[in-house]
């Protein structure tokens, strides 16, 4: 739960957390409820810190993802996971390539209830207007690919969202490699007409429909439609293990 997390508050790194968790200060409730200082802060500082566990506790409240995206270590967003579940857009783009001309093809945004597809040529824009109503961003490889040509189709994409890279998150347990191949240790399947393909075969579909080919923007969908909704279940696989990481390092 977000609420275990200190990290987002002034000059409080892993070491001081975890020191607070070893004084048994789990959670903000628990460190709220105790006026005295812990070991190895000062009056004032406890009071200011607990000042600060009092507006976070405020603007989670009202779900303000904005405040956390700013004050919580990008490589800790993952935290935030539970809170703004219902907030949630997990994403991934299919592009004519990589180089600086590349163009997005196709947007997978899945929300845990539903997948939206947004279509070069069609209604790629709306885009834009619909990540606006989500909080928490999911990606993998996102910060580097995803993101950078999103924020370039998109000049006014807001960049004020939670943002989990499941690339990195992953690596942190041990899961390093490709998105399949993450896929294939971990026992997620994909449709038999779908292994194998990679981006650069999705470059290929998309080349081949532009020539026409129905069948081939079919495959491409559904194989956008499957690395986004996989991403939920890396995520939620994910999540309790970087907890007991955490922990277990303290």
């Amino acid at each position: 739960m977000l609420t275990r997390t200190f990290l987002h508050l002034p000059r409080v790194g892993r070491q001081t957390e975890r020191r607070l968790w070893r004084e048994g200060l789990r959670d903000w409730e628990q460190a709220l409820a105790q006026s005295r200082p812990p070991a190895g802060f000062s009056r004032a500082r406890w009071d200011d810190l607990r000042r600060y566990l009092e507006q976070s506790r405020l603007h989670l409240g009202r779900l303000e993802h904005r405040y956390f995206a700013a004050c919580l270590p990008p490589a800790e967003h993952w935290r935030a996971f539970p809170e703004f579940r219902r907030r949630i857009a997990y994403l991934d783009i299919e592009t004519t390539g990589t180089g600086p001309g590349a163009q997005i093809t196709v947007i997978g945004l899945y929300d845990g209830r539903r997948m939206r597809t947004y279509l070069a040529g069609e209604n790629l824009a709306d885009f834009g207007e619909d990540i606006r109503n989500f909080g928490l961003w999911v990606t993998f490889n996102g910060a580097t690919f995803d993101v950078p040509f999103l924020r370039r189709r998109f000049p006014g994409l807001p960049a004020d969202a939670l943002h989990i890279d499941l690339r990195y998150a992953l690596g942190r347990l041990g899961l390093g490699g490709g998105l399949k191949a993450i896929e294939q240790r971990l026992g997620l399947t994909r449709a038999s007409d779908l292994q194998g393909l990679d981006g650069e075969d999705a470059v290929l579909l998309w080349q081949e429909y532009c020539r026409g080919s129905e069948e081939a923007l079919d495959l491409l969908l559904r194989y956008n439609a499957a690395d986004v909704e996989n991403l939920e279940a890396l995520l939620t696989w994910a999540y309790p293990r970087l907890w007991e990481q955490a922990v277990r390092d303290s």
